[in-house]
């Protein structure tokens, strides 16, 4: 059986979208340059070519790096000096990334070449662009970026492969990349005046890292909305506080559509009418201020957005290189501060998120609004769900303390040439785990306002509510008894990851 053709996707010089860089990683593309786009990199090389014959100091070009800049180099030094700024450079630890952050990682490298102003060679970008066609994608190790000097490590590891060097993702395992390279017919390139440096400056590893995460949160804010709506119900709430008269006093339009999600999924259940319902409508703040702390969440996501897709669709390098001008200007677009600090930020706002799921899942097993204590019908002699809420305290606890900002503290470094750096890639790793426990707290929310929804005795479900846990119930059945709830917490998250976004459809 032949596998279907791969489809061909054109680097152009569009504004692209977090969504678009997914889908990209995702489908695997065979990918090309826009003869626009290899003109501007081309051009900007040959400008490059063409002012060396002058007598100039060209940072990182002619001259050491760092706080080397003032050694000027022979003209005979400059291509193998790229070279040895590679694997100097490629001082990467830990376990490596997956392969689909070294895909991003590497598609927005691409992106940051596509105006012509790094004066990196065209036939380096095709090199690039050879790797990922043929399915032989840099590993990069997780550990050893501060975030400013570029992503320096990570994309050291990331070029390693385009000298011979290094490793690559091949089929899922990880394999020396200078035979694999080989097999496929791709040779090492002879790397031009800027290669190395315009490879590894810049902070895409920072940035992929930070697209990953916002993908993900971008689903779990909705998942979120879905979860609530089940203990709203089970909780026998009051109606009143996602009313759209309610939030048509607010200025914040996201609390809006929180609610309008709220209204959608729980339109035709008559939990606001049970006896056990608070009569002066006085929900605990994890229930009635939903749309409050959900839609502050939503604002963070957006404006970190809106800041990424700034960033991935800019040039991250220096110095760089001008011929409309007929300049070279040296700066610091290497400077990871505005990813570093939406890391951080972001972090902040998936921690909130867990903390209120975690303060509802705590109120389902409270005992009140006529549920029995810890959701089990003999509680006692079964000690129901009791310690799932231990569960998610631990991950909220944890959350809040990776919930410091590292993009705060600096350390210098090159003998204090690089004296402010973002240290964005400790921002990046603890977002990652924020997110992951994120997702097993609503997991655990999931679990107890599903079996809570089907021990309020009174409460007809709105026909959302029932489809969703009918769905549930195909993964994780009812709890009548004690039995190891790791494994149900497990289903639960899978649940998450897999069935509850087909609910997403009427969401915003």
């Amino acid at each position: 059986m032949t596998s279907p053709a791969r489809s061909t996707h054109t680097i152009d010089e569009h504004r692209y979208t977090i969504h678009e860089l997914e889908q990209l990683v995702r489908d695997k593309p065979v990918l090309e340059l826009h003869p626009a786009v290899a003109e501007n990199i081309e051009r900007g090389s040959k400008f490059l070519d063409a002012k060396l014959a002058d007598d100039l100091h060209i940072y990182g070009v002619n001259t050491g790096f760092g706080a080397l800049c003032e050694i000027k180099l022979t003209n005979g030094e400059i291509k193998e000096h790229q070279r040895r700024l590679i694997v100097s450079h490629a001082c990467g630890v830990g376990e490596f990334v997956p392969e689909e952050l070294s895909r991003l990682v590497l598609l927005i490298k691409l992106l940051t070449f596509r105006p012509g102003v790094t004066a990196i060679s065209l036939s380096t970008v095709q090199r690039l662009i050879d790797c990922w066609n043929s399915g032989l994608i840099p590993a990069i190790p997780k550990r050893g970026t501060v975030g400013a000097s570029g992503d320096l490590a990570p994309l050291a590891h990331m070029a390693l492969p385009l000298i011979g060097l290094g490793s690559v993702w091949d089929n899922g395992t990880v394999v020396e990349a200078g035979p694999a390279l080989e097999r496929e017919g791709i040779a090492p390139v002879d790397l031009e005046p800027k290669d190395g440096l315009a490879l590894i400056n810049g902070v895409q590893y920072l940035d992929g890292m930070a697209v990953q995460s916002l993908l993900e949160v971008d689903r779990l804010v909705r998942c979120a909305d879905l979860v609530a709506s089940l203990s709203v119900q089970a909780f026998s709430t009051s109606r009143t506080f996602y009313h759209q008269r309610y939030h048509e006093t607010s200025l914040h339009p996201e609390r809006g559509v929180v609610a309008a999600n709220l209204r959608g999924l729980i339109e035709g259940s008559n939990h606001h009418d049970l006896t056990t319902s608070n009569k002066s409508q006085q929900d605990p703040y994890s229930f009635r201020c939903i749309p409050q702390v959900h839609a502050a969440v939503r604002q963070t996501f957006g404006f970190a957005s809106t800041v990424m897709e700034q960033e991935i669709n800019s040039v991250s390098d220096n110095p760089l290189f001008f011929p409309d001008d007929d300049a070279i200007l040296f700066g610091g677009n290497l400077h990871g501060a505005s990813t570093a600090m939406v890391l951080d930020y972001l972090a902040i706002a998936a921690t909130e998120l867990g903390s209120i799921s975690e303060r509802r899942a705590y109120q389902l097993l409270s005992g009140s609004r006529g549920l029995p204590d810890f959701l089990v019908e003999t509680p006692g002699r079964n000690s129901g769900f009791m310690v799932t809420q231990y569960t998610a305290a631990a991950l909220v606890n944890e959350n809040k303390v990776m919930s410091t900002p590292a993009s705060v503290d600096t350390i210098p470094t090159c003998q204090m040439q690089e004296d402010s750096v973002s240290m964005g890639g400790t921002s990046g790793y603890k977002l990652e785990r924020v997110v992951e426990n994120l997702r097993t707290i609503l997991g655990i929310e999931l679990l107890l306002a599903v079996q809570a929804v089907e021990l309020n005795k009174e409460l007809v479900p709105s026909a959302a509510a029932k489809a969703l846990c009918d769905a549930f119930r195909e993964h994780v059945p009812f709890l009548t008894e004690d039995r190891v709830m790791s494994t149900d917490i497990q289903r639960s998250v899978e649940f998450i990851t897999t069935s509850a976004p087909r609910f997403f459809a009427e969401l915003a």
